[in-house]
């Protein structure tokens, strides 16, 4: 499948992930930008990310003020590529990994830790 059409189908995922949260958290959620991307690029593997890695949530947490030790703006990177890599080629398990991903990486936001997304079967 296409880069076009992997990406096509993780924002449709996406949104109906964000139209399926509590009503309180569709606002913040809506509010972090969702960028889709091929693979990681070299910083992010300098950083030390795994290559296959299938999201990333950067910028700063939900309740925290943007200052000069943390100045990027929240985001979430999906890379459809490793994603559709991890499902073998099935539509349906790479709709749901980008699902859980989406999820995982929106804990970020939210604050929570490896532990807290465990917790909510999100790791």
């Amino acid at each position: 499948m296409n880069f076009d059409r992997l990406v096509h189908l993780a924002a449709d995922v996406v949104g109906a992930t964000q139209r399926k949260l509590p009503p309180p958290l569709r606002p913040l959620a809506r509010g972090v930008p969702v960028h889709f991307e091929k693979m990681p690029d070299e910083d992010v593997l300098a950083d030390g990310f795994p290559p296959d890695i299938l999201g990333l949530f950067t910028g700063s947490a939900h309740g925290h003020e943007l200052d000069h030790t943390n100045p990027a703006p929240p985001e979430i990177i999906l890379y459809v590529e490793n994603l559709w890599d991890f499902a073998e080629q099935d539509p349906e398990i790479f709709r749901e990994e980008t699902r859980l991903t989406y999820l995982h990486e929106l804990g970020h936001y939210f604050g929570w830790d490896e532990d807290d997304l465990a917790a909510r079967g999100l790791d």
